[in-house]
């Protein structure tokens, strides 16, 4: 019977006064942590969602969209950053693969990677806000200023928020406490940083390319 090696299992546990070895107990598929971070991301999403519908509000009751007297937003360059931010997904992804195979020197280079990229973005998007704002795209111009500058810059204080989490991640792996044992503290910013990237895609569609 499928229930007998179970028995014997037990009843050598009872016997022993020991417990079963870590392999054979059973784990739920997600963490506590996880399941943390799963819900902070969906209370995130539900925020921006509510954003976007204000915008698609404000769109659809606007007579021109964006506003004839206000700068174009810069296409061009927000392609490439946003490649580049995709691309740092790619490099997260590694970290992780590093940490499950054991190499502590391709988790540092990893998160490296990512660091650079997400700072990058941040630094590119932040010379753009400059330029838009001497060309009179603030808050306080109308609408679609403010909904702008809500959405973009909400997005942008996950990014920073996201990058500070990767740099403490980094401090951690710089003295080699990730092992494939200790997977969470990678994996967690993983997960974190795959919304903030894929939250940027929906974003950068509906804003600009709209």
């Amino acid at each position: 019977m499928a229930t007998a090696p179970v028995s014997r299992r037990l009843a050598s546990v009872r016997r022993d006064g020991g417990s079963l070895p870590p392999s054979q107990l059973w784990r739920p598929p997600v963490s506590n942590a996880q399941l943390a971070i799963l819900i902070f991301i969906a209370f995130e999403t539900m925020i921006f969602a509510g954003l976007l519908v204000s915008y698609w509000v404000l769109e659809s009751n606007s007579f021109g969209w964006p506003p004839a007297d206000m700068p174009r937003l810069p296409l061009a360059v927000t392609w490439v950053n946003t490649a580049m931010l995709l691309f740092s997904t790619w490099t997260m992804s590694r970290a992780v693969a590093a940490v499950r195979s054991g190499s502590a020197a391709g988790v540092r280079a990893a998160l490296v990677a990512t660091a650079v990229l997400g700072v990058g973005f941040l630094a590119v998007q932040g010379s753009e806000w400059v330029r838009l704002v001497g060309q009179g795209l603030t808050l306080s111009s109308g609408s679609y200023g403010s909904i702008f500058y809500t959405l973009i810059g909400l997005h942008g204080l996950h990014v920073v928020g996201a990058v500070i989490w990767l740099l403490a991640v980094l401090g951690i792996a710089q003295s080699g406490n990730f092992v494939a044992q200790r997977l969470a503290g990678v994996q967690l910013c993983a997960m974190y940083w795959y919304f903030v990237c894929a939250l940027w895609v929906v974003l950068f569609v509906v804003v600009y390319l709209d």
